[in-house]
């Protein structure tokens, strides 16, 4: 199957401060920030790729670091005891976080996107505008890398005609909750950011058949893997 999701720059770009399309939703505006995901940009072409276990193409997340949301690059398949999970952990249900994924729920980022791709067809808001995708974290073995998992819910809308799951996209007004530390992953949370997310999520619309080679499919995801993003 053909999944993935990832980042476009749209709109003009200046020599200072730039904000490229999705370089805007970065929390951190110092230029390090900037410069992280822009050189991410540069090098993966905006499409995040799943990371095998012995791959590096580590893609963009935001947590809340000690002076505020920051982005830092993060390994897409969450480790399990330090080590990436032997079964499929890219994705996490979102009615499953308190079940299979408590912990991980403890921790939670931002996975930025401007577009995301299920069985071909590429979803994205009908201005192109980035959002963020509710994701859950937990660190490799050596903690040199945080690995993540994208939480997913039931599709609706445009998405619903394609797949009956699709990411959990947080509107704006729920972001600083979900990346608080301080908050505790509980169902009361899972039920806020559900209803959140309706209305950003039904506006998500089909943009028509992923052009060119299949996007979002990775070379480099464990052998044993089954990839089904959403």
């Amino acid at each position: 199957m053909c999944a993935g999701y990832g980042l476009e720059l749209r709109g003009p770009s200046s020599s200072s401060g730039e904000r490229l399309g999705v370089l805007a939703f970065v929390p951190g505006r110092d230029d390090d920030q900037l410069e992280l995901v822009r050189r991410w940009l540069d090098e993966q072409h905006g499409e995040a790729r799943i990371t095998g276990r012995n791959a590096r193409n580590l893609n963009p997340i935001i947590r809340r670091g000690e002076a505020g949301p920051e982005a830092e690059l993060a390994w897409w398949w969450l480790h399990v005891g330090g080590q990436p999970a032997k079964f499929t952990a890219f994705n996490s249900r979102s009615d499953r976080l308190l079940q299979s994924w408590r912990e991980p729920f403890q921790h939670r980022a931002l996975a930025p996107a401007s577009w995301y791709v299920e069985k071909g067809v590429r979803f994205e808001l009908p201005g192109g505008e980035p959002f963020g995708i509710a994701a859950i974290t937990a660190p490799t073995a050596d903690e040199s890398f945080t690995s993540y998992s994208i939480v997913t819910r039931e599709a609706v809308s445009d998405a619903a005609r394609v797949h009956d799951r699709m990411p959990l996209v947080l509107p704006e007004s729920l972001h600083d909750e979900w990346l608080d530390p301080a908050r505790r992953g509980d169902a009361s949370l899972v039920e806020r950011a559900i209803r959140a997310s309706e209305e950003v999520s039904g506006a998500l619309v089909a943009a028509g058949p992923v052009a060119g080679p299949a996007r979002g499919t990775s070379k480099t995801a464990p052998p044993d893997a089954q990839p089904t993003l959403f």
